[in-house]
């Protein structure tokens, strides 16, 4: 028994060295399950993500595009299977109707959306009304251009799409991804403008439309993408970070030279890393979009990964593009030899000279590369495997500005961070899946602060302003969560709270209370103490819940003090051999930036007779298992 007692703790303290290592980078502070936090959850039907998620005006109703319906889920009643409406496709004959949804575009008018379907050899855009009981893809005036446009063209599942509508007419950009002919950034609507020929791979992740300039006609689109390195450097990147504009009044060149082809296009690389220590990260996953009320602060958070699996977040402004679309040299050209190219977007591009055209038609790639806001390094960057970023910006009620960030994990999970003007924060870890699975996509409702997440086979709604779990002032401060503050009986999410997003300075609960009785470095004591009464020679494990993984959690027995070195659910005391000296008050402490607080507070007593003890943690009994295994 002795040499199993041996394994067995050596075993845990070599699991604990492990834990500690495999956390080196940043921790999110808390971390909830499916059971810790309010999740809702509906089954997909033909286990195909959706196309579209589509919020309507409740917070509890949403409509998922699928590949040839349109399902409305009521979270009030998730257990309630959706509602199930095909669409009709009114244009195509019944023998040969079999086209699938590839975009779902939102338009002004409530419960009307531009979609388009492909059956493989063409495809079909049409209005739709997503409230009808039989929605029906019926030909639109307003659309019609977008809709002949089309009509030849093969529009992929997933690709960005952007719709823009005037009072008599719509233009819809969409990107065309892969290695084949015309990859790149498409319009079609009044006039038909498309990219050039190239030989070039690109895989696009975003498009955005930036307007609102005091010069309408200079408004542009923005898109995102990473490009395959057709580089022969065996030590070179395999995929290099990009962003490149087009003017919205660009309608392409002249007769015969780049006609219905970008004359406006620019493209340049993206740098995201840290020059000093020359670790960069060359592959563009996701971006989110940050609309602000200047259409140059508007910002764009960029999901980076490299090759050591690593990844990062870096920010840049349009104002950023634009500044070296506006000023750098084009690759392999001199300023001198481009001083007569123009930057701005005119009025009428088939206009032209043929020698702007030829230097236009040479090269679009920017000399230099566009760096982070005030050439910052990373928001943040570690070891996790994220696949999407979401970003939810707000003003703080003192004005300070932050956004939070939502990222998803290659096993489901989801990293809530918050971004303040000088600091990043890892708030909470969720889970909102008992098992390991594929994040297709997020949304947040806003105001309801409901996260929406999509697999392949489910659904789920997730409550991520969950403040009920944070527990009193000092802890809701410490939490640093946007969502929630204190407002002096509970933490709430409600405006007028108490909060410290910058760090988390749990003093500011002094304020209200007029009074330092609230605030001690001594620990709080806990609601209640367990009594334990264990028999002579018996093995026990006490177990303290580590709720926050930025405190530091240590056992007190009288004088003698042990550290808790994991960073998992539990830290556990082990009683080797229960005798007189364990005996007493075993106390559990956490201590978070001055704040301590009793966790856990045990009383044991000892039982004349023997008999046989028990291991309490699952933790244990699995290190426990592989030692025995392996030995």
């Amino acid at each position: 028994m002795s040499l199993l007692l041996f394994l067995t703790s050596s075993l845990i303290f070599s699991c604990l060295d492990s834990l500690t290592e495999a956390h080196s980078t940043p921790l999110p502070r808390r971390v909830f399950t499916d059971k810790e936090i309010a999740v809702k959850r509906s089954p997909l039907p033909g286990n195909h993500a959706p196309v579209r998620i589509l919020l309507r005006g409740e917070p509890d109703s949403v409509t998922a595009a699928g590949q040839t319906h349109l399902y409305t889920y009521d979270f009030q009643q998730p257990r309630k299977a959706p509602v199930e409406r095909r669409l009709v496709w009114k244009e195509c004959t019944t023998e040969d109707c079999g086209y699938n949804i590839t975009v779902v575009q939102e338009r002004q008018e409530a419960d009307q959306a531009l979609v388009c379907g492909t059956n493989g050899r063409e495809t079909l855009c049409c209005d739709v009304n997503l409230s009808a009981q039989s929605p029906t893809c019926t030909p639109s005036n307003k659309l019609r251009a977008i809709e002949r446009g089309i009509r030849s063209f093969i529009v992929k599942e997933g690709e960005p799409a952007a719709l823009v509508e005037s009072a008599e007419s719509a233009d819809l950009y969409i990107t065309n991804s892969g290695s084949q002919e015309y990859v790149g950034i498409h319009k079609f609507g009044k006039n038909r403008v498309g990219p050039g020929m190239h030989n070039k791979e690109q895989h696009y992740v975003g498009l955005m439309l930036s307007r609102g300039r005091e010069a309408p006609l200079q408004d542009k689109v923005f898109a995102f993408y990473k490009e395959k390195n057709s580089g022969t450097d065996l030590r070179g990147d395999m995929w290099l970070p990009y962003v490149t504009r087009v003017c919205m009044a660009d309608i392409g060149g002249r007769k015969n030279n780049m006609q219905l082809t970008w004359t406006s296009q620019m493209s340049a690389r993206l740098f995201c890393g840290d020059p000093d220590t020359r670790q960069h990260f060359s592959e563009l996953v996701d971006v989110a979009i940050v609309q602000a009320d200047q259409w140059q602060d508007t910002r764009v958070y960029g999901l980076f990964r490299n090759e050591w699996h690593m990844t990062a977040v870096c920010v840049y402004t349009i104002e950023d593009f634009d500044n070296i679309f506006a000023t750098s040299a084009f690759k392999g050209q001199s300023k001198a030899s481009n001083k007569d190219r123009s930057r701005m977007c005119v009025e009428d591009s088939t206009t032209l000279s043929a020698e702007t055209l030829k230097m236009i038609a040479a090269t679009s790639e920017m000399e230099d590369w566009v760096k982070p806001v005030n050439k910052s390094g990373p928001l943040l960057s570690n070891h996790h495997n994220y696949t999407h970023i979401y970003a939810d910006s707000s003003q703080h009620k003192r004005n300070d500005s932050h956004t939070v960030l939502f990222l998803t994990l290659n096993n489901g999970a989801i990293h809530k961070v918050i971004q303040t003007e000088t600091h990043t924060f890892f708030t909470a870890e969720y889970h909102p899946f008992n098992h390991r699975a594929h994040v297709s996509s997020i949304i947040l409702h806003p105001s309801s602060r409901k996260l929406y997440v999509t697999t392949r086979s489910e659904l789920v709604q997730l409550d991520v302003e969950n403040c009920a779990q944070y527990g009193d002032c000092e802890e809701c401060v410490l939490a640093r969560d946007p969502y929630c503050g204190w407002n002096f009986t509970h933490c709430s999410p409600a405006n007028d709270t108490l909060q410290d997003l910058t760090t988390g300075n749990h003093t500011i609960c002094l304020v209200p209370l007029q009074t330092a009785s609230r605030y001690s470095t001594e620990a709080r004591a806990p609601e209640r103490v367990k009594h334990i009464t264990l028999p002579s020679n018996s093995k026990y494990f006490l177990s303290c819940p580590m709720l926050s993984k930025h405190a530091e959690y240590t056992w007190r027995q009288g004088k003698d003090t042990t550290l808790c070195r994991s960073k998992e659910q539990e830290c556990l005391l082990l009683i080797y051999s229960m005798s007189a000296e364990q005996v007493g008050t075993h106390t559990c402490e956490s201590e978070e930036l001055g704040f301590k607080k009793v966790v856990m507070q045990y009383e044991l007593q000892l039982e004349s007779r023997a008999a046989i003890g028990r291991l309490s943690s699952p933790l244990v009994w699995v290190c426990l298992v592989a030692a025995l295994i392996k030995g």
